[in-house]
């Protein structure tokens, strides 16, 4: 496996790989929160890394240094990590990716991930993606892509409405490609981000493809803590709204869609870099 530095594989029980890549396809953080996300909830642990030299240009994605009184404590280059985790007995055992999207050798990275996946027998690999959308900041929308019309039909029956889309592509593509010529079911889940609301993580999402998850791959997930974190963070966005008459127009008039057409065709009215809530100061005084 090209590129992956492995400590230890793990005996596992009939597991998934979920990817959740940061960089182009991670609005608001929902792909790579996730995958951290499950890592935390279920003791995951590390059993193999991804080499750095091999798929990042670091002049992209710099490392990150901490520097004390003059001293270098830390150098964290680019890359990534990955996880297991056992699960109850009768569910899916996890195998889980926290990493940036690799900036080159796609191919070769995509290679190694499924010879990884088929030495520990993955049953399905998904991978995770959110984008900025046409979307009220309330809404819980989520899409998929799906490597077989039996996979489509379960995207259907849990309400993920499938991705009718052109335009510019992210690894989670060349996964899905590779995976529909190895045979190996894949599916790729994406959440849709409001764009007029930047600068944190959307919690109410990303509780949204938690439970998603769970629902696909038989475990169960409390995310009980994420929406007591989501209450908080949209009274706090509702507060800016309302201070806003420009805001406070633009989300009425999403509010008078009542079609995924009708707020399609809003966007041709709507310029996204008009009005935009960008928390982060907000949330450092909060």
């Amino acid at each position: 496996m090209i590129g992956i530095k492995i400590n230890k594989l793990p005996e596992l029980e009939n597991p998934v790989l979920i990817a959740g890549f940061n960089g182009w396809g991670n609005a608001l953080d929902i792909s790579k929160s996730t995958v951290e996300h499950l890592v935390n909830v279920f003791s995951a642990e590390p059993f193999a890394t991804i080499d750095c030299d091999e798929f990042f240009r670091y002049d992209d994605v710099r490392p990150v240094v901490n520097i004390l009184g003059g001293k270098l404590k830390s150098f964290s280059p680019p890359g990534g990590t990955f996880y297991f985790a056992k699960t109850p007995e009768g569910e899916s055992d996890l195998i889980i990716l926290v990493s940036h999207e690799p900036n080159y050798k796609w191919q070769m990275f995509t290679d190694s991930l499924f010879s990884l996946a088929e030495s520990l027998k993955a049953s399905m690999v998904i991978t995770l993606g959110s984008m900025f959308d046409n979307v009220l900041h309330t809404d819980r929308v989520i899409s998929g892509i799906a490597s077989s019309d039996e996979l489509i039909e379960v995207l259907k029956r849990k309400k993920i409405t499938p991705v009718f889309y052109q335009g510019p592509s992210a690894i989670h593509a060349m996964i899905q490609t590779e995976g529909e010529k190895k045979g190996v079911p894949c599916l790729s889940l994406w959440a849709h981000s409001p764009y007029y609301v930047q600068g944190f993580i959307h919690y109410g999402l990303l509780s949204g493809m938690s439970r998603v998850l769970g629902d696909i791959c038989g475990f169960a997930i409390d995310t009980d803590e994420l929406e007591e974190s989501w209450l908080d963070m949209e009274d706090n966005i509702q507060k800016v709204i309302d201070d806003d008459p420009d805001l406070t127009a633009l989300i009425s008039r999403f509010m008078e869609s009542k079609t995924v057409t009708a707020r399609k065709n809003l966007k041709q009215t709507i310029n996204p870099d008009d009005k935009v809530i960008d928390l982060t100061e907000f949330l450092r005084s909060d």
